[in-house]
């Protein structure tokens, strides 16, 4: 008798292990040091924005969820300056705060790029699609506990602590559906785009100006309608 060959599962440390690589591969790229994760997860019950920046991201398509990335002050501004250094921006002309709208704005064009990355993976490697919204920022002196209006029917949450190149500290938040991609056949996934492509992309195409996006007017709008939804 032959054993049948069981099929290939896609669950949800597989999709949080491609989305923290996504998460490597643009900061590496973006602060030409080197970003790595822990190789521990937490299951969490809920996501929160935490203190210093907090950003977020929704997606939906083949299945839907949240993603959130908790910056201290220090990795903040780490990543800040390193990548706008290596735009060729002199140090002196530099955000000397966290607090800065330049810095937000920053961090929020690098989510952005991460989020591309992963849903680009998403459409090679599993075949379904993701889209995602603008991603918003934070800067908070408090936890704020997100409630997410995702279409979640039945959500897993998992948390996963990022160092950067001078072992500073980020955490990456992630809740989606409970769910299991079964291959059903062999296919071949189209190539994985080099980082300095996808970096090019982003800064052309996704700003049309080559500088990060958002003005402080639009931000701040933002921020105020986001604080109202959630009572604030």
């Amino acid at each position: 008798m032959i054993a049948l060959e069981k099929p290939v599962v896609f669950g949800t440390e597989d999709l949080l292990m491609s989305l923290c690589n996504s998460v490597t591969k643009v900061l590496t790229a973006a602060s030409h040091s080197h970003i790595q994760y822990s190789g521990m997860v937490q299951r969490i019950h809920k996501t929160c924005l935490k203190p210093d920046i907090g950003c977020f991201v929704l997606f939906d398509g083949g299945f839907s969820g949240l993603v959130v990335l908790n910056f201290t002050a220090d990795a903040a501004m780490e990543i800040y300056e390193s990548y706008m250094v290596s735009m060729g921006m002199p140090k002196d002309e530099l955000a000397g705060s966290y607090t800065s709208d330049e810095v937000s704005n920053v961090l929020g064009e690098l989510m952005n790029q991460v989020l591309g990355d992963f849903t680009s993976k998403i459409r090679r490697e599993l075949q379904t699609h993701i889209t995602q919204n603008q991603p918003k920022m934070l800067v908070l002196n408090k936890q704020v506990i997100l409630s997410v209006d995702a279409n979640l029917d039945k959500p897993e949450a998992r948390r996963v602590t990022f160092y950067t190149g001078r072992n500073h500290i980020f955490y990456l938040e992630l809740a989606i559906d409970r769910t299991e991609f079964i291959k059903l056949y062999d296919f071949d996934s189209q190539p994985d785009p080099e980082p300095d492509e996808l970096m090019a992309q982003a800064v052309n195409g996704g700003t049309g100006d080559g500088h990060a996006p958002a003005s402080t007017d639009s931000s701040s709008s933002d921020t105020d309608d986001l604080l109202k939804s959630l009572g604030m």
